[in-house]
């Protein structure tokens, strides 16, 4: 490992051959002045991040490429979308997407190592793979970025080169829940046994499920993310002593980065660990909540586009539902609004107008009620979904379409 100035970083990133792939820290890591130097040094060059966030280099000649597609590259001219599982893309990163330069956001190095902080993610498997490939690892070495144990750990021998450069790390705040999210968190929560071990992603309906879980004990996190929800849980006594928090990247607050600082109550693990499936499926009462653009009458939930759009990505979606419907006392949980108050559409149609992204869960939770999914046929299915997931002003439209369909619905 050897310790650069930015202008001798330019002039190694500049000396590389055709049109570099560079995989970088995503999600509110983004290693944002390693992405400065590397855009003035490069014409061309392919970003690979997930869950990109605003502010990343944007022109012609920079491709985007993300199996997840966050707002910083949403609807771009030069976006590649890869369908993938979240478990999957570090197979992906040896494969289709094998990087020529890995940019890293860290921590200072500290007892030989650094820490990937807020995300490690694919990360690790990023470096394992452009160093099979004879390419470089560069680590923005950051004072700001937490400390955090596990996977998150990285042997100074990893990285070639460090860049030290402090910058705030972004932090996201969330809006008050309202009305409606309260009242499908609530529903949520009521489905959540004591003892259950959590799953949930990011969202008002998701952070106010924590809210009403603040009564449960021993409770317990296994996810790919977790963000000031966790810390509402530790605050209040609600989160298993014996037990650490276990996920694979998290953002949030700055009081959130704080409390994850050196605490070894937080453990950070690489996407292969946390979203594998068998793995998930070895906690008992795993409860996976998640949520979704669309749910149809087949029970089918579209969490990833909008028409032919790709607005999100599988995520760990399809990872944890197999995982909570096989955990012992699991299930997989779709929480959304019944209707889309910006669109003015309901958000249950009667087939679904994009890919499923994900099937077979446990319910389908809306402000309207929960239906249950899990052990009925088709038609039992479909009636539960038009009467106790559907906004009413949508029931009469979906029972017709759901009779053209086959559904004998009442």
């Amino acid at each position: 490992m050897r310790t650069v100035t930015e202008i001798e970083l330019s002039r190694l990133l500049g000396a590389l051959p055709g049109v570099p792939r560079i995989v970088a820290s995503g999600n509110f890591a983004a290693p944002h002045r390693l992405l400065a130097v590397a855009d003035a040094a490069l014409a061309e060059f392919r970003l690979t991040m997930l869950n990109a966030q605003p502010g990343i280099p944007d022109r012609e000649g920079i491709v985007h490429e993300t199996p997840f597609v966050g707002p910083g590259m949403r609807g771009g001219p030069r976006l590649r979308y890869f369908p993938c599982r979240l478990s999957l893309v570090p197979h992906l990163l040896r494969q289709r997407l094998a990087p020529d330069v890995v940019l890293l956001h860290t921590s200072p190095p500290v007892d030989g190592a650094v820490s990937l902080g807020v995300e490690v993610n694919v990360l690790p498997a990023a470096v394992e793979a452009v160093r099979a490939r004879g390419g470089i690892v560069v680590a923005q070495a950051n004072p700001a970025m937490p400390v955090t144990y596990g996977d998150a750990m990285l042997p100074l021998e990893a990285v070639d080169y460090l860049l030290e450069a402090e910058e705030s790390l972004a932090t996201h705040t969330g809006a008050p829940p309202d009305a409606t999210s309260r009242a499908i968190g609530e529903r949520v929560a009521a489905l959540v046994p004591e003892r259950a071990t959590l799953q949930l992603g990011i969202g008002a309906i998701p952070d106010a499920t924590l809210d009403a879980l603040l009564d449960r004990r021993e409770l317990r996190i296994w996810s790919e993310m977790f963000t000031d929800g966790a810390l509402a849980l530790e605050k209040a006594g609600c989160l298993d002593r014996d037990t650490p928090v276990t996920a694979s990247f998290c953002f949030g607050s700055a009081e959130l980065y704080d409390w994850i600082d050196r605490n070894p109550r937080v453990r950070m693990l690489r996407t292969e660990k946390t979203n594998d499936p068998g793995t998930i499926a070895g906690h008992p009462a795993l409860m996976s909540i998640n949520s979704a653009l669309q749910v149809d009458l087949f029970a089918q939930a579209n969490a990833s586009r909008i028409g032919a759009r790709a607005y999100s990505g599988f995520g760990g979606q399809t990872d944890f539902i197999v995982g909570a419907m096989h955990s012992p006392g699991g299930h997989a949980i779709i929480a959304l609004r019944s209707w889309h108050p910006r669109a003015n559409v309901s958000s249950v149609v009667p087939l679904l107008s994009g890919p499923a992204t994900s099937f077979q869960h446990s319910y389908i939770v809306t402000e309207q009620g929960t239906a249950r999914i899990w052990g009925s046929d088709a038609v039992e299915q479909a009636q539960q979904i038009l009467h106790h997931a559907a906004h009413p002003a949508a029931r009469d439209g979906l029972r017709a379409a759901g009779r053209e369909l086959g559904l004998p619905l009442v």
